[in-house]
């Protein structure tokens, strides 16, 4: 059944983890806005990024393209508009398509397909980590002690653009109200929260750090002896600067305070839409880049395909949207593509993209389909892909001497059992390689991946330069400087 185009707003937050959300099950995380929008709309309970790491998860978010073909690898190499985006096809058909807030493309004048970008944060001086392209003896991060000693109440500058760029949205949305428009129009509001620094407005902080409840991450300080884990550790040594369970206390409640804040801000945009009269003919759409691993295993960040940190929320709501649906069929933000087309009335070349629109998957649930997700950025020696197809989650390295690894997720959803080695498992595993093995080669993803950072990093002087520049901690927001140390 054809249904009449919609507007659509899109809003991202970035390093959500959907455990942390109300509406995914939390049990003293606030949301309620969020809460409020998956109770009137459908809930992807096991949704996947592309990439757990900032800018390929958005340059194949982009694209609607995974990073093995883009070539996107990390979080030096930014979109720069080579590829067509869901931008670049909405605004050449016509559309309006406005982004407000964090885009993490390559800035410096570069078309990246939006008819206009207000307040756009993208990767510092148009290179982005230059100290990620460094694959083997991995430099340790300057910089990490910020996870740590920046969790705390107050207002960082994180905070102070969210703020801004929910007003914007406000404003933005007021005026298209009064405004006609030819074709239904898209707009991308991108917000940095609960992404650290850990600083997070004393309203929010305070009501869970004195908490009694709040609780420590699972498994903390018990770093996973897997070689991939290590390298992680050693380079991005976040958990060295944690000196005591109180530091980890407050880390944990400026993150859910952040949650609380982001929260906050959704819920001004969301009224904004109410308040115009524009919710009758516009689609919403919430999700995030990637999750955080919050200490979970002692591991803080991203960058590994554990669940805290490749899974994401997704959530959409609007016209001929199902309201009060949840499904538990693996999806990836690779299929918000040929939704947005879709829900715009724009037409798209389908075949150069894997994915299936959010509509077909509400009308016809696949619980068989295959999601990949893939890593080649700072902190690894070696690709990283995983393979979900029902309950079981399969991780594969490209480099032989860092083993495989196998979850069930229905029996053992926290990710604490490997049966990779199990007698009884080899089959799903050998399965779920040849499934991995059918998009990709996985060793030959992985040198390519390498020989172009190789080059990228020679043209930015080598190793010894790179390391000297130093690492970011965090992208700094328009207009203020950045500290590399």
């Amino acid at each position: 059944m054809k249904h009449e185009n919609q507007n659509l707003v899109i809003i991202m937050s970035d390093e959500h983890n959907p455990k942390y959300l109300g509406c995914y099950g939390h049990e003293l995380v606030s949301t309620p806005h969020l809460d409020a929008l998956a109770a009137s709309g459908t809930v992807f309970e096991n949704a996947y990024t592309p990439s757990p790491v900032c800018v390929p998860a958005r340059a194949a978010f982009a694209t609607g393209r995974p990073v093995h073909q883009i070539g996107y690898w990390d979080n030096a190499t930014p979109y720069d508009g080579r590829e067509v985006s869901w931008h670049h096809t909405l605004r050449q058909q016509g559309h309006q398509v406005v982004s407000i807030g964090k885009l993490h493309f390559s800035g410096e004048g570069r078309d990246h397909g939006f008819s206009e970008e207000q307040i756009p944060l993208h990767v510092l001086d148009g290179k982005g980590d230059l100290m990620g392209l460094v694959r083997d003896d991995l430099p340790v991060r300057g910089n990490a002690w910020k996870m740590a000693r920046l969790a705390g109440p107050g207002e960082s500058s994180y905070t102070l653009y969210d703020r801004e760029i929910a007003a914007r949205a406000q404003i933005w949305l007021q005026e298209a109200a009064n405004r006609d428009h030819a074709k239904p129009w898209c707009l991308f509001v991108s917000f940095v929260a609960p992404h650290f620094p850990l600083t997070a407005p004393p309203e929010y902080y305070y009501r869970y750090y004195n908490d009694p409840d709040l609780p420590m991450p699972k498994q903390y300080g018990q770093i996973p002896s897997h070689p991939f884990h290590q390298d992680y550790a050693r380079s991005f040594c976040y958990d060295d600067h944690f000196e005591d369970a109180d530091n980890v206390r407050r880390a944990i409640a400026g993150y859910f305070g952040l949650c609380t804040f982001l929260d906050e801000q959704v819920g001004k945009v969301l009224g904004a839409l109410d308040r115009t009269g524009l919710s009758d003919s516009t689609r919403v759409l919430y999700l995030s880049d990637h999750g955080d691993s919050l200490g979970a295993r002692g591991l803080w960040g991203k960058s590994n395909m554990y669940e805290e940190a490749v899974s994401v929320p997704l959530i959409a709501k609007g016209p001929y949207i199902p309201a009060g649906r949840r499904l538990s069929a693996p999806c990836s933000l690779l299929d918000v593509h040929p939704f947005i087309l879709e829900t715009v009335g724009a037409e798209g070349d389908d075949t150069v993209r894997p994915g299936i629109s959010l509509t077909q998957q509400w009308q016809q649930p696949d619980c068989n389909r295959v999601i990949i997700s893939e890593y080649h950025g700072m902190g690894s020696r070696t690709a990283a892909y995983m393979v979900r197809r029902r309950e079981w989650k399969y991780i594969h390295y490209a480099d032989p001497a860092y083993p495989p690894e196998l979850f069930n997720l229905v029996l053992d959803p926290e990710e604490l059992i490997d049966l990779a080695a199990e007698p009884d498992c080899q089959t799903v595993r050998a399965e779920l390689l040849a499934e991995l093995e059918q998009q990709l080669d996985p060793v030959e993803t992985d040198r390519r991946a390498k020989a172009f950072q190789e080059a990228l990093l020679n043209q930015h002087g080598g190793r010894e330069v790179v390391i000297a520049r130093g690492d970011l901690g965090f992208s700094p927001t328009p207009g203020s400087g950045a500290d590399l140390r």
